[in-house]
């Protein structure tokens, strides 16, 4: 919805904007609604929320609410279920039918349980976290290089969709060519076809994290810790485009100049993530 309102061009001489709207299938009503910024003691309680949830990623609402409450706030477990939802989290504990996909949902076994990685894309991975911004929050998808951590390309959006996570997804084959191993969660952003069939078709093997295992896509846990500890919550972003800017300077600083703890050498060198990918890269596979 929110990218089809991008799509309509209010000064547009030839077509109204009522008939732009047709065109896009977006209700007249939804073009002209201006959301209501969400209230300011939801936004603080959900800073709060996401800070305890990166710290114990096996905290439910229940568990939230019961942690909440010990540190003086007067809250249900009702809102912290309401708030958890609206940031995309839930508890990551095991579950039962776990091999059971959703209806309408294919889902793809695991495939790095005990693989060595040792080379830039042989395995690449994403998932979606939330950021703050003043009135509201956003979403950010990631695709990081499992090998030498380095983030390939990154995605800011409003809402909740397939269609950034696609977007992301294309920039970083588009850059760095198709990994062998695509790893995801099971959300329903990465089980839809919109995001599997371009992977399938170049010749990519889906791998999908159990349901409530929280390590099988470690890294990328590691990356929004940082992320957040490093850059997200030493600022207070004012919208996407505040958001956007900032990100891109961090990123940039991640990949090209901060040395990664997993590239420290026993001889004292230290490697960021992009020298560790553009330099194996070059070198000829063993035979």
């Amino acid at each position: 919805m929110a990218e089809r309102r991008k799509m309509i061009e209010p000064e547009q001489p030839k077509l109204s904007t009522a008939r732009q709207c047709r065109l896009l299938g977006l209700p007249r009503s939804s073009y002209y609604h201006c959301p209501k910024p969400k209230p300011v003691a939801d936004l603080a309680l959900m800073r709060v929320i996401d800070e305890v949830y990166l710290a114990q990623p096996v905290f439910g609402s229940r568990q939230m609410t019961r942690w909440l409450r010990r540190q003086g706030y007067e809250i249900n477990r009702k809102r912290v279920r309401r708030l958890m939802r609206l940031m995309g989290l839930e508890a990551l504990y095991p579950k039962p039918n776990l091999s059971r996909p959703r209806p309408g949902q294919q889902t793809y076994p695991y495939l790095l349980r005990h693989l060595a990685v040792t080379r830039p894309n042989q395995v690449w991975a994403t998932d979606i976290t939330y950021v703050p911004i003043v009135g509201g929050f956003i979403y950010l998808c990631a695709v990081i290089d499992w090998y030498s951590r380095a983030v390939l390309a990154w995605e800011l959006s409003n809402t909740l969709d397939a269609g950034f996570c696609v977007r992301t997804v294309q920039r970083a084959l588009g850059k760095c060519g198709p990994p062998e191993i695509f790893n995801t969660d099971q959300g329903c952003q990465f089980t839809s076809a919109e995001f599997t069939q371009p992977l399938l078709a170049r010749g990519v093997k889906l791998s999908m994290d159990g349901k409530g295992r929280c390590l099988d896509n470690v890294f990328v846990e590691r990356l929004w810790r940082t992320v957040k500890h490093d850059e997200i919550y030493l600022r207070s972003y004012g919208d996407l485009t505040e958001a956007t800017t900032c990100l891109t300077a961090f990123f940039r600083f991640y990949n090209e100049r901060r040395p990664h703890s997993a590239h420290d050498r026993p001889d004292g060198q230290h490697f960021t993530p992009m020298e560790v990918y553009r330099r194996d890269l070059a070198q000829p596979l063993s035979a």
